[in-house]
């Protein structure tokens, strides 16, 4: 497959590594000139048969591609989107932002919707991201064992394009997860963009006691790392979510408030242990362990319903008939 990969930070150029790895036909942009360098310089030093393209413009990334990759941050994605749309692109679509609802709505501007869309979309975000970023960062084993939402809107995403780029995923080592914008956007509100507030929040405060960083350890770490993500990242992310991070803050606010009130109790040892106990339960029971691999008609309802009982795809059938599933084993209940 011919593929343009346009935003060469740590995700489009891991994308783009990979793609290559994989055997696919890659041509990369970055509106960075010294993005584009390194790109370039690190495409020489590839193997010869994993080696990509850069282009000096996204028209000339697009020329020839079947699949465009959006891979910029959020409030680049409306002119990334122009400038695909002025090109004359009629391919197919995708897009690896952490929110969907927001870029779908800009799709749906740009490319238009229903029958009369310019070119297909279907909405993408791989679960994969780390603190560091650039392409210096990106590596062709980032997604390996990752979970991949693909979005998959009833009567408006085409389900061969869904199915193609499930295909294209799977191939890299990816877990494919089907959900709609509003349900991928509600639940990386909970386990994605409200972690990398309070990662901020935590660092911030700990950060005015020279004694509190210098005794810094395991706890600190963990819970800070992806405060080290830059701020504007984090800040499209979470403020791109808003709708639903609003709400998924508020319930952990109101969590830490109830542990707050433990500590004012005449035993708190006793409080917070009750209060800490659902936490560990549930960090504990994750990740969810795999069941046993299903075959699943490859029809939107199956999909989504995969989706929403926490399971996903790992194959493709040749004849885009079928797929190959797992759904995770539920945790073995208490007995008493």
């Amino acid at each position: 497959m011919n593929v343009a990969v346009v935003g060469l930070g740590l995700i489009g150029g891991s994308v783009l590594r990979a793609l290559a790895a994989a055997g696919h036909q890659l041509l990369g942009y970055d509106a960075d000139p010294a993005t584009r360098a390194t790109a370039r310089t690190a495409a020489a030093q590839a193997p010869a048969t994993q080696r990509w393209q850069v282009a000096r413009t996204i028209r000339d990334a697009v020329a020839h591609a079947d699949l465009v990759v959006v891979a910029v941050p959020l409030p680049a994605v409306a002119g990334v989107l122009a400038e695909v749309v002025g090109t004359g692109y009629t391919g197919l679509v995708t897009d690896v932002t952490s929110v969907k609802e927001p870029v779908r709505d800009l799709v749906d501007r740009h490319l238009g919707d229903g029958a009369g869309r310019l070119a297909g979309y279907v909405g993408g975000h791989p679960m994969a991201g780390r603190e560091t970023s650039g392409f210096g960062a990106a590596d062709a084993e980032l997604f390996t064992g990752c979970a991949w939402v693909l979005c998959l809107e009833p009567g408006v995403t085409a389900l061969p394009d869904w199915l193609e780029l499930a295909t294209l995923v799977t191939g890299l080592g990816a877990r494919v997860v089907p959900a709609t914008a509003v349900e991928h956007d509600r639940a990386v509100a909970a386990v994605s963009h409200v972690p990398h507030l309070l990662a901020a929040a935590l660092a911030a405060v700990a950060a005015d006691d020279p004694l509190a960083t210098a005794l810094a350890a395991g706890s600190y770490r963990d819970g800070t790392r992806v405060a080290a993500t830059r701020p504007e990242l984090i800040a499209a992310m979470c403020g791109g979510n808003a709708a639903a991070v609003g709400p998924a803050l508020d319930a952990v606010l109101a969590a830490l408030g109830a542990a707050r009130s433990a500590l004012e109790t005449g035993d708190p040892i006793d409080a917070l242990r009750d209060w800490l106990s659902p936490g560990s339960t549930a960090r504990r029971a994750w990740p969810p362990r795999a069941g046993t691999p299903v075959e699943l008609p490859a029809r939107t309802d199956e999909l989504l319903a995969l989706g929403r009982a926490g399971g996903w795809v790992t194959r493709v059938a040749a004849d885009r008939r079928t797929v190959t599933a797992v759904r995770p084993v539920p945790p073995p209940t208490a007995t008493g």
